[in-house]
């Protein structure tokens, strides 16, 4: 197989790294990732300004861009083959629930997917993760690669993708893979105000808000029960449940 691997914490970051000794024990890996951290990017292209790749003495290509536009780009001219999955991480950090609507990582599986080829977002969810090295990844990555070699059996409906979330630890630790659906965050708690040096206001965005909705068959219960967390992603987010209302809301509708 051949495989596109991206990321949004930096082509030098640990996660990245342990995926790409996997993906190269399953077949040909093409690592095209940004220069530098670009987390909470979500699926944000660059258009104000060129992309430049280079190749790193690893054989790494760096762009100086978001995770969507690595992806965009290795798809659209930059590769001279047709990667057969891309995979995105791992990621430093979970991405449950909301977390999925910010995060690059997700973005970059999601744009190989808008591009048409079948795409796995992998996720380590653990205290400090920017500051683990490559050994406290390579479990989640060995995990990963447990699915991918069951990938040709898997028929995903178009314009789908996978998020995998993989609680931190040993594979020992893991009780097994779950098949979950998004849960919830509270609203983000208030951001940080402070002054710089020249007395102007600042503002610090801070973390995600707390699960709310935890419950069982969600991705967080998942991690928190240590089951790595499957969640199937679709790029459809037409709220069908507001169909009813918008019907009598609305002057006059009709069904197109």
């Amino acid at each position: 197989m051949r495989f596109l691997l991206s990321n949004d914490d930096g082509v030098f970051a640990p996660g990245l790294m342990a995926m790409a000794e996997v993906l190269a024990t399953l077949g040909e890996v093409t690592v095209v990732a940004p220069d530098i951290e670009r987390s909470a990017f979500s699926s944000a292209l660059t258009l104000d300004r060129p992309l430049r790749p280079q190749r790193l003495a690893n054989g790494f290509i760096a762009v100086n861009g978001t995770p969507a536009d690595c992806v965009h780009i290795a798809l659209n001219g930059l590769l001279d083959f047709v990667p057969d999955v891309i995979v995105s991480g791992i990621n430093a950090g979970a991405n449950l629930g909301d977390d999925v609507i910010y995060s690059g990582t997700v973005a970059a599986a999601l744009e190989g997917r808008f591009l048409g080829r079948p795409a796995l977002a992998v996720s380590l969810v653990a205290s400090h993760a920017k500051t683990l090295d490559i050994s406290a990844y390579r479990p989640a990555a060995e995990r990963a690669g447990e699915l991918l070699q069951r990938w040709a059996s898997l028929a995903l409906p178009p314009r789908c993708l996978l998020n995998v979330n993989v609680p931190a630890g040993t594979k020992s630790s893991h009780k097994g893979f779950a098949l979950t659906r998004l849960g919830h965050r509270n609203p983000s708690p208030p951001v940080l105000k402070l002054q710089d040096p020249r007395g102007q206001e600042v503002y610090w965005i801070g973390p995600s808000g707390e699960a709310l909705d935890d419950a069982d068959g969600t991705d967080f219960h998942a991690i928190a029960q240590g089951w790595i967390s499957v969640t199937a992603l679709d790029s459809d987010m037409t709220c069908h449940r507001a169909d009813a209302a918008l019907k009598h809301w609305l002057p006059a509708t009709r069904s197109c």
